[in-house]
């Protein structure tokens, strides 16, 4: 497997993560020390990883609402052969995000290192 191709098994196991709110492979894709970025109040909120899994262990995944799912790809952004920023568009639940993930591999493949998000607005929840 090539490493785009790993990078494009990350990202799709994040977007699990966000459908699912599977703290477990929050745990695969983040790296530890990865931290989580918002401005969409005018004040910039931050949140290391450890506490944002938290949120995610204790939410409603769009999975359990039989919402139909919602993602994709914007754009990947290589700043090297071990580095990119990758664009997505999502929605969970009612809320449409737009993040951009910063990836870094190293010895334990692609791992998110920073995210910056921003919720882009509101939509109907779609069922299967």
């Amino acid at each position: 497997m090539t490493r785009t191709d790993e990078l494009f098994a990350t990202i799709n196991t994040y977007l699990d993560v966000i459908y699912y709110c599977d703290v477990e492979k929050l745990d695969q894709v983040f790296h530890p020390s990865a931290t989580l970025f918002d401005a969409d109040e005018g004040k910039i909120f931050v949140d290391p990883v450890g506490e944002w899994r938290k949120d995610v262990a204790s939410r409603p995944s769009p999975a359990s609402a039989n919402q139909k799912r919602d993602d994709s790809i914007v754009s990947i952004d290589w700043l090297s052969d071990i580095s990119a920023v990758v664009k997505l568009r999502l929605q969970s639940l009612d809320n449409i995000f737009v993040d951009h993930l910063n990836f870094v591999y190293g010895e334990d493949g692609w791992k998110i290192v920073a995210k910056v998000w921003h919720l882009d607005g509101k939509a109907p929840i779609e069922t299967l």
